[in-house]
């Protein structure tokens, strides 16, 4: 389970996270919501110890991310913009964060077959198109069979036989009793895939619930966001 409690970010005087608190718990795909500069990738950098909260805890099964004792075994992610070096080949770089971690170089294989890059392997980075960079995201996320997926835009650059595999994929996933966190700007594709959805606007919890909770009165979950949204367009960090 992911438990946000009453996390704050602050810098100097701009509060990026303003005491938000929910939970994406096992067994569900839980999406989570924001216009840009909405607090949701402040958040996600605090969950993976990648940044400080000002209050507040940010826990993963019940731990801050930086006392898991095997992250990549407890938790995988993907984060909008990170990525491997565009020189290393695909098989290469999945490889050394397998051996850092103690992960077989047979899971290596597996992984990249799961997400359809196997006769790619060997192809440097740097010739990957954007989708398949993603791919290999995802892949990297999958190596230490996690119960915790935390995925940032994981669809961006992929074709619609790649958007519905993920889809698939998310809610098989989450369907086995694991955690999944998804962050997207595609609404159409997350009202497809969400069992439960957090909404943050200017580093607020605006709605949560499940998808039908949230959507209640509103004929889509774009409408939903935008009516909760829309009056305070624009970004606070």
């Amino acid at each position: 389970m992911i438990e946000i409690k009453g996390l704050s970010k602050h810098y100097r005087n701009n509060r990026a996270v303003d005491d938000i608190t929910f939970t994406a718990e096992p067994g569900h795909v839980t999406g989570f919501l924001g216009p840009n500069g909405a607090g949701k990738s402040s958040t996600l950098r605090i969950l993976l110890g990648l940044d400080a909260a000002t209050s507040g805890q940010a826990l993963i099964g019940g731990k801050r991310y930086r006392d898991l004792r095997h992250p990549l075994r407890t938790v995988g992610a993907l984060l909008d913009g990170a990525g491997p070096v565009p020189e290393r080949r695909a098989i290469d770089h999945l490889s050394w964060i397998a051996q850092s971690n103690r992960i077989s170089r047979g899971r290596v294989r597996e992984v990249l077959d799961l997400v359809g890059l196997g006769e790619a392997a060997r192809r440097r980075v740097k010739k990957y198109s954007l989708g398949m960079k993603q791919r290999l995201g995802i892949a990297a996320a999958l190596l230490g069979e996690p119960e915790v997926l935390i995925l940032d835009e994981p669809v961006n650059g992929l074709d619609p036989d790649g958007i519905r595999w993920v889809r698939t994929f998310l809610r098989d996933y989450a369907a086995a009793g694991r955690t999944v966190l998804l962050s997207s700007h595609l609404m159409t594709e997350m009202a497809g895939t969400a069992d439960a959805v957090v909404i943050i606007n200017r580093g607020r919890v605006v709605s949560q619930g499940s998808l039908a909770e949230v959507t209640a009165g509103h004929a889509t979950l774009e409408t939903a966001f935008f009516a909760l949204t829309g009056d305070r367009i624009g970004p606070r960090w």
